[in-house]
């Protein structure tokens, strides 16, 4: 991904921090940007290319008016293993993908005000999308390409909690200038790699909102 000037990472966190293995809630080196320098959220796929949310399971939200999110046919969201077989686990990597796709969709709108914001995040991760997608909108930068996101990992931690621990591959993604159109496609040395681990609550209405996002860029769990 392009080095270019790095937009300041966002930590969507809540009041409970999540406490998995594989990254803390509070780590260190938190990133929830995209590519390696040339920074997009994930905030994020079924195994095939196509950048539509997997299909819901039988147990998956059963909310008729989920907001529609169509991303240009140049950014794909990849999702790859994104099914458990686990009707509830599957659930929740629906609402996970669903997630990441509306808030990609509302970067490349440049609209902080979209509903799939509020419809996957609360609380303070809530804030914290909406300020993240406003930074991208106020540096004038959208993004092109592919991210592929894989190895998810999910754990029931309740019948209404659960955590979701997955890795991005943006290697094949790049900042766009919102005035010009132009494509920043400079080298940089930043692993395209990143671990996100988060956590989401199962709201009134069944779906699975994201409270906690942080990530890790450069995390060997992700980069092999």
């Amino acid at each position: 991904m392009p080095a270019v000037g790095r937009i300041a990472a966002i930590t969507l966190t809540a009041a409970a921090a999540l406490t998995l293995s594989a990254c803390g809630g509070d780590s260190d080196s938190e990133d929830t940007g995209k590519g390696r320098g040339n920074d997009k959220i994930a905030g994020a796929d079924t195994g095939t290319e196509a950048s539509k949310t997997p299909g819901a399971s039988a147990s998956a939200s059963p909310v008729a008016d989920r907001p529609t999110v169509e991303l240009p046919s140049d950014v794909i969201d990849k999702y790859e293993d994104w099914k458990t077989g686990d009707d509830v686990k599957d659930a929740v990597l629906t609402d996970t993908a669903g997630r990441v796709d509306a808030t990609n969709d509302a970067i490349v709108r440049g609209d902080s005000s979209a509903p799939g914001l509020p419809f996957y995040y609360r609380d303070k991760a809530l804030s914290g999308a909406v300020e993240w997608v406003q930074e991208y909108r106020d540096a004038n930068l959208s993004f092109t390409g592919t991210t592929r996101y894989f190895d998810p990992k999910v754990t029931l931690l309740d019948s209404n909690s659960a955590a979701v621990v997955y890795c991005a591959d943006e290697s094949k993604g790049f900042n766009r200038n919102r005035k010009t159109g132009k494509v920043d496609r400079t080298p940089s040395d930043e692993s395209p790699y990143v671990l996100y681990d988060t956590h989401l609550e199962k709201s009134e209405k069944g779906v699975w909102q994201t409270t906690v996002l942080t990530s890790k860029r450069g995390d060997k769990t992700c980069a092999g």
